[in-house]
C-alpha cells in the first residue's frame, strides 16, 4: 500500500512540494505524486516510524502533526528546508494547477492524499484516515467524544494565535492574546487531569495535534505552562516516545518557521 500525501503551496513566489508515502513493508512504491510535481520519491533509509510535520497556509501556522508514527513509516521527497513555507526559487504555479482537477479529487485541494483508489483533502479528514488504519481515533465511546471535542477545539485555539501572528496591529494584539491565554491553557489542563493523554491512558492523534498547539505557544510564550505541571509533563512524555524522541534529534525536525513570511512572528 502507497500512501502519498502532497502539499504544494505558495506564498509570495515560494513553493514546496512534499511527499509522502506510508508503507507496509520497505521498498519503493510507485507515487501518483510524482507525476503532480514532487520532486523525487525515496524510501527513506532509516528503519522506524519517525513522525513527519507537513505545512498547510489554510490555518495559518504549523499544521497539524500527521499521525505517521505507528507502526511503519516511510518519508519521502525529503530534503532539508523541504518542510518549512516555501521560498524556492524555481516556484511555478502551473505545477499544481495543471494537474489539480486532472487526479480524481472530488474537492481539489491542498495537501491531498491518494491511497489506492481513495482519494482524500482537508487536513482533518487525511488526518483521521491515517489514524484510523493503526486505532489512533479512540476505543470507547467516550474516547471519541472527547477526541472529537479537542480535535475542533485545538483548530480554534490555532487560529487564535494566527489571527495575531498576521495582524498588522500584531504588538497590541499580542498583549490581548497572553491574557486570555492561562485560562484556554486552563481547560486544556483540567481536561487533561491525572490521564497520561487526553483521551485517556491509550494515546490517540488528538495527542499529536494538542502537543502541536502547546509546543507553538510556549515557543510565542515561553512561560506560558509553568503554572500547568500536567501540560509540562504532557510534552515531556510526548517528546520521549521513542519515534518522536527520534525525529525530533533528527535534521528533518524544522521547528520553524511556523508562520509564512508575512506573519510579524514565526515566520523565519
Amino acid at each position: 500500500m502507497c500512501v502519498c500525501v502532497c502539499e504544494r503551496v505558495s506564498v509570495s513566489g515560494g513553493r514546496s512540494a512534499v511527499c509522502l508515502c506510508l508503507e507496509k513493508a520497505l521498498g519503493l512504491a510507485s507515487c501518483p505524486a510524482l507525476k503532480g510535481g514532487a520532486e523525487r520519491c525515496l524510501p527513506n533509509p532509516r528503519p522506524g516510524p519517525p513522525l513527519v510535520y507537513y505545512k498547510s497556509l489554510s490555518g495559518g501556522a504549523r499544521s497539524e502533526i500527521l499521525i505517521r508514527a505507528y507502526p511503519t513509516i516511510f518519508h519521502h521527497a525529503y530534503r532539508p528546508g523541504l518542510l518549512g513555507y516555501p521560498r524556492a526559487p524555481d516556484f511555478d504555479r502551473s505545477q499544481w494547477l495543471d494537474v489539480k482537477f486532472n487526479l480524481g479529487l472530488a474537492f481539489p485541494n491542498l495537501p491531498y492524499l491518494i491511497d489506492g483508489d481513495k482519494k482524500i483533502t482537508q487536513s482533518n479528514a487525511i488526518l483521521r484516515y491515517i489514524a484510523r488504519q493503526y486505532n489512533l481515533c479512540g476505543e470507547t465511546e467516550e474516547e471519541r467524544i472527547r477526541v472529537d471535542m479537542l480535535e475542533n477545539h485545538v483548530m480554534d485555539i490555532r487560529m487564535q494565535l494566527a489571527r495575531v501572528c498576521y495582524n498588522p496591529n500584531f504588538e497590541v494584539m499580542k498583549i490581548e492574546y497572553l491574557q486570555q491565554l492561562p485560562g484556554q491553557l486552563k481547560l486544556f489542563s483540567l481536561f487533561l487531569g491525572k490521564c497520561s493523554w487526553f483521551a485517556g491512558n491509550k494515546i490517540t492523534f488528538v495527542d499529536f495535534l494538542v502537543y502541536d498547539v502547546l509546543d507553538q505557544n510556549r515557543k510565542f510564550e515561553p512561560s506560558c505552562l509553568e503554572k500547568f505541571s500536567n501540560l509540562k509533563e504532557f510534552l515531556h512524555r510526548f517528546e520521549s516516545l521513542s519515534s518522536i524522541a527520534t525525529y525530533l534529534a533528527s535534521e528533518r525536525c524544522q521547528p520553524y518557521p511556523i508562520f509564512a513570511k508575512m506573519a510579524c512572528w514565526g515566520n523565519k
